[in-house]
């Protein structure tokens, strides 16, 4: 059995350089998938029950191809090609979902999304977050702000950032973005802990991309989950004011783990300062 590479950490002006051309290879990957059939495509199970397609895979090698290119400096390490990896990864490298929410993608919904994630010393600086059926991508430079475009055969329109918005006053409803596929007793009874509160059904990672649109409060996952379900949308959640939190509130960390890439449960929280609400 391997453990993952050492790699030179990336900064945030080589991360900024490099936004353009992943975004680009993301609206790739995206394009890939949906010129696949749905109809009349191949599903299988992977080890753990989950679904793959030959959606996953196509997006899976356009992104792998693209980042050899792009930066073949910077290991990856995607949800396809797990392979006997197991950690720790150091330094920079990129995780990646090639179509989060396959189960949502195969009922024929089109809340599905490509994910795409360069962490640096474990904390997630760049992410992009991509729905394909939606045409909408967010994405984000921890640091230097987040955005939301839209794209089409055509390609790009142009970038409207975005911002998280200040948690609900005394009195005011919370809305909580709650999955569509996987829900838990935990994340119900923290929702439930705020009397009032809205809950917006979602799939995939667009409930990131919602949550740092300020369109929601609160994001609770409180049942494992894997790393590259997470790390896109961390970045574009912490890029736009927010914070992702383990339950007790501690930071997320990704890569270290020798177990497999799994995180028990996180929170992502539109106002950093609704942690210790």
């Amino acid at each position: 059995m391997t453990t993952g590479p050492t790699a030179a950490t990336v900064g945030i002006e080589a991360a900024a350089a490099l936004m353009t051309p992943l975004t680009e290879l993301v609206v790739q990957a995206a394009h890939a998938i949906m010129a696949v059939n749905r109809r009349a495509m191949c599903v299988t199970d992977k080890s753990d029950g989950s679904p793959v397609t030959e959606a996953d895979l196509a997006a899976d090698r356009v992104i792998a191809e693209g980042l050899a290119r792009l930066a073949p400096e910077i290991p990856a390490l995607s949800e396809e090609r797990v392979g006997a990896s197991t950690g720790p990864f150091k330094g920079s490298f990129f995780l990646i979902d090639p179509l989060d929410g396959t189960k949502e993608f195969v009922a024929g919904r089109g809340e599905f999304t490509v994910n795409l994630a360069l962490v640096s010393d474990a904390s997630p600086l760049l992410g992009i977050v991509c729905a394909p059926a939606i045409g909408l991508i967010w994405r984000g430079l921890v640091g230097r702000g987040a955005e939301r475009l839209s794209f089409s055969e055509a390609g790009l329109g142009a970038a409207e950032p975005i911002r998280t918005r200040p948690m609900p006053k005394p009195g005011e409803a919370w809305v909580a973005a709650v999955s569509r596929s996987h829900g838990d007793p935990g994340s119900e009874a923290l929702i439930a802990a705020r009397p009032g509160a809205i809950r917006l059904q979602l799939g995939s990672a667009v409930k990131f991309g919602r949550l740092a649109e300020g369109l929601a409060d609160i994001y609770p996952r409180l049942g494992p989950t894997s790393e590259w379900d997470v790390a896109a949308g961390h970045a574009v959640v912490t890029a736009a004011g927010g914070t992702v939190t383990s339950e007790t509130g501690a930071p997320l960390r990704f890569g270290e783990r020798t177990d497999g890439f799994i995180i028990p449960a996180f929170i992502a929280w539109g106002d950093p300062a609704a942690v210790k609400v």
